[in-house]
């Protein structure tokens, strides 16, 4: 038994990233797919240290949930809804209507004070900075789990949150008004046998299909990476059936709490709703993690062996790839993309990536669009390809980075430096002449 364990780690952590598409059936290889996506979303979360991350949004929500409701309420109150908002986010609130009432009252005071000509300016600023930052911070968590260097500008910041928020009152309206409508059918209609209890489950399934929509359209949304529909909302029914249930949970567990609020009181509210956000945070992160796993597990095929590249097998890559984009070019084809290069000569894909990045690091690649509706990136070589001879490139990779440091390499440790630099001289000799576009 132990033994099997072992191995069946073993093919979970190592053997299950080696199995290509051509070595197995197509359905095999969606099954191990979906295990790996699993496995990756499960150590990632661990490894990112998420939870601490929905700390941390639980603690930017506290502080801008007020300015972003008395946003959206100002906005429903201009549409002449607000009190159909209002009982949605009742219903949205189900198990914190103590919480929820407190959160109106400060809503209500902060739309009288708005009114008023000392609170436009400073206060006006103050509300737009909050809640411009919880969003911000929601971005940024997301394009960290999403591997993302770049957030968006914030002229596109400004525009695509405030379109959110635009948008999110008339969302919860039509919702609303969906359930109504619904509801209205199922009283004439309740005479038939048989489509009475279809209507009944599908009214109760309106919850449960809004939050699938919600947190797939979050995840669509909130990295500034193009993110595909199928794994969004796969993980959004995950994350959003998830969440119903945690909030089924939540509200019978009322009742075992009322020691709890003989204790505190009225003060009992802001814990439990801060549990409330923590672990609705953490159902959301981990949607994140799961769309990405989804979408980026060819990325993590020979994961351990990539890590573990040898230098030489690096460099050998690295000659292969610039061979590639040189040769294309020179033919005057259409060039290479990542994927291209990857399937065509069965790279791993994140091998296929770093090599890439590197050579663009090292100014020997640089990044192009095939035409101007295309959004796939290709690569063309930044240099004359008849200059491109292997040693330039090896001398390239050698050099790139910082020697900058305090070790003599003059005297005390000169003669350790002559004979790497002699070794490398003598190396790069032998294939001075050869041009990459040749290979």
């Amino acid at each position: 038994m132990f033994t099997r364990l072992l191995a069946l780690w073993k093919f979970l952590t190592y053997d299950i990233w080696r199995v290509t598409e051509h070595e197995v059936n197509r359905r095999t290889f969606s099954i191990y797919n979906i295990i790996k996506a699993i496995y990756l979303c499960l150590t990632r979360f661990a490894k990112d240290r998420l939870t601490e991350k929905a700390s941390a949004l639980t603690y930017s929500t506290l502080l801008a949930i007020v300015p972003i409701l008395a946003i959206l309420f100002a906005i429903a109150r201009g549409f002449g809804f607000a009190n159909l908002m209002e009982s949605q986010l009742r219903e949205g609130f189900s198990g914190q209507e103590d919480t929820l009432r407190i959160l109106l009252q400060f809503v209500d005071t902060y739309l009288t004070h708005a009114k008023s000509g000392i609170f436009i300016g400073v206060g006006l600023i103050l509300l737009l900075w909050t809640v411009l930052g919880l969003i911000s911070n929601i971005e940024t968590t997301f394009n960290n789990i999403w591997q993302v260097s770049k957030a968006r500008s914030m002229y596109r910041k400004i525009t695509d949150y405030f379109s959110m928020f635009l948008l999110l009152p008339i969302l919860l309206v039509v919702s609303g008004g969906v359930s109504i409508f619904v509801s209205t059918i199922l009283k004439d209609i309740e005479d038939f046998a048989l489509l009475a209890p279809i209507l009944k489950f599908l009214i109760r399934m309106i919850p449960f299909a809004l939050t699938w929509l919600m947190f797939t359209g979050l995840y669509i949304f909130m990295p500034n990476t193009k993110v595909k529909f199928k794994y969004a909302f796969a993980s959004g029914v995950l994350a959003g059936t998830a969440y119903q249930a945690f909030q089924f949970l939540y509200i019978s567990g009322q009742i075992w709490v009322s020691n709890y609020n003989a204790i505190y009181g009225s003060f009992a509210a802001l814990p439990l709703f801060l549990l409330w956000l923590q672990v609705s945070w953490t159902i959301c992160l981990f949607g994140v993690q799961l769309t990405y796993a989804g979408q980026n597990i060819r990325n993590f095929s020979f994961d351990r062996d990539t890590r573990n590249i040898s230098r030489r097998y690096r460099d050998f890559v690295a000659i292969l790839i610039m061979s590639l984009v040189a040769k294309r070019f020179d033919k005057e084809e259409v060039p290479y993309t990542a994927e291209e290069i990857s399937e065509e000569y069965h790279i791993p894909i994140r091998l296929t990536n770093e090599t890439l990045q590197m050579l663009e690091e090292v100014n020997l690649l640089h990044e192009v669009y095939r035409d101007e509706k295309s959004e796939d990136i290709s690569f063309q070589p930044s240099i004359d390809i008849g200059k491109l001879n292997v040693a330039l490139l090896l001398d390239r990779l050698d050099t790139h980075g910082s020697e900058d440091f305090k070790i003599d390499t003059e005297k005390e440790f000169g003669e350790e430096w002559k004979v790497l630099l002699d070794a490398k001289e003598e190396y790069y000799k032998s294939a001075g002449n050869i041009l990459l576009k040749d290979l």
